[in-house]
């Protein structure tokens, strides 16, 4: 694990910490933006492969330079090994009286093999390690924080879900798979937790582009078909999405709970 920040102030911005899982492109990284500018604090995980890291480097330090505290972390957020290390780090950071506001599940790490046809084909290990990484790691991490006492009160848990989770798409399956597991877990997240003053909500991003997105076979197709579909005229912009998620972290926002809102732009309804 690597702490890429140098700056040692160890106080939150004016609205508290947020924690970002997978911020290091695309929405994730478009929302560590839009909440730094809000004010927040931001601790930000991210796995990254060395090659890449100084351009993500340069996005983190653009932050900086605004002002914002950005403590970041290329490290595994499903190690489970690790877990404890990161979150001694975060203590390090916030001091022990620091709590986290906001919680952003931007992991994408999924398999995005076809089920029939050439080549290797999804298998059982596939949709584990996709159903993991994209859906059952949220649920982890929130048990951990709870356990630790790191939650603020009225902490607001925002994960990012997408048309897959109920449409066919060619390879993929197991990402399909994992965002309807996720949307299910956040809905009784939403309802067991709600007590302790932790809301959580999905958002449903209509098609952008992005990294993980020009990964999917197809996904120039993909690109044009929602152009076409939207009658807004234009795709969905990870800064779209990052505005969404500022909204929810509102104190207007804090009797939703529980749900998908979706940031398309009315792609959707065609």
């Amino acid at each position: 694990m690597t702490d890429l920040d140098t700056d040692k102030n160890k106080n939150a911005g004016s609205s508290g910490w947020a924690l970002i899982l997978g911020g290091s492109h695309g929405l994730g990284l478009a929302t560590a933006k839009k909440l730094a500018s809000a004010g927040y604090g931001l601790l930000v995980l991210h796995r990254d492969r060395k090659a890449d890291l100084p351009a993500i480097e340069k996005e983190f330090a653009s932050i900086r330079s605004e002002g914002g505290k950005c403590h970041t972390f290329n490290a595994d957020a499903l190690n489970k090994e690790k877990r404890e290390e990161i979150l001694s780090r975060f203590t390090e950071i916030m001091g022990d009286e620091g709590r986290i506001k906001v919680v952003v599940h931007s992991i994408a790490k999924g398999n995005l093999k076809p089920m029939t046809g050439e080549g290797p084909l999804l298998d059982h290990q596939d949709l584990i390690l996709t159903l993991e990484a994209m859906a059952i790691s949220l649920y982890d991490w929130i048990r951990l924080l709870l356990d630790k006492e790191m939650l603020a009160q009225d902490c607001r848990v925002i994960a990012f879900t997408s048309e897959g989770n109920s449409r066919a798409i060619p390879n993929y399956a197991a990402v399909s798979s994992a965002k309807a597991a996720l949307e299910a877990l956040c809905r009784n997240m939403a309802a067991e937790l709600a007590p302790q003053g932790v809301r959580v909500n999905c958002i449903q991003a209509g098609v952008t582009d992005t990294r993980s997105l020009r990964m999917i076979p197809g996904s120039e197709e993909l690109l044009k078909t929602a152009r076409s579909r939207n009658p807004s005229g234009r795709l969905t912009l990870p800064e779209d999405v990052a505005n969404a998620v500022y909204l929810l972290t509102l104190d207007e926002a804090k009797w939703i709970t529980g749900t998908t809102i979706k940031v398309d732009g009315g792609e959707s309804l065609r």
